[in-house]
């Protein structure tokens, strides 16, 4: 029985980064997996790579949180955002989201 209390927020942030350094897939595939790997374990995300697969320094990265807690959880995308922007090694392009 549903009452008036069960919500379930979803929030979506994509994030365009560029990686400067990286002369290959391989090493760009490993700085993204590395960015990627950090947000699931400290925000129990949903994390891929959505875009930019076969370019050697840019990449697009999705990220999806639940809670049934909307001011929680923009609280949670607002550190992952500073995850990224904190993140060595890339250059943010830009960073977008939305409510689903």
């Amino acid at each position: 029985m549903k009452t008036n209390n069960d919500s379930a927020y979803v929030a979506l942030m994509t994030i365009e980064i560029f990686i400067p350094d990286a002369q290959s897939l391989k090493q760009k595939r490993g700085v993204v997996r590395g960015l990627c790997d950090q947000i699931r374990a400290r925000f129990n995300a949903s994390v891929a790579e959505i875009g930019y697969q076969d370019k050697w320094q840019r990449s697009l990265i999705g990220v999806t949180i639940v809670s049934g807690d909307r001011r929680k959880l923009e609280i949670e995308m607002g550190r992952v955002q500073r995850l990224c922007e904190e993140a060595p090694r890339l250059e943010i392009v830009d960073i977008r989201q939305q409510w689903l």
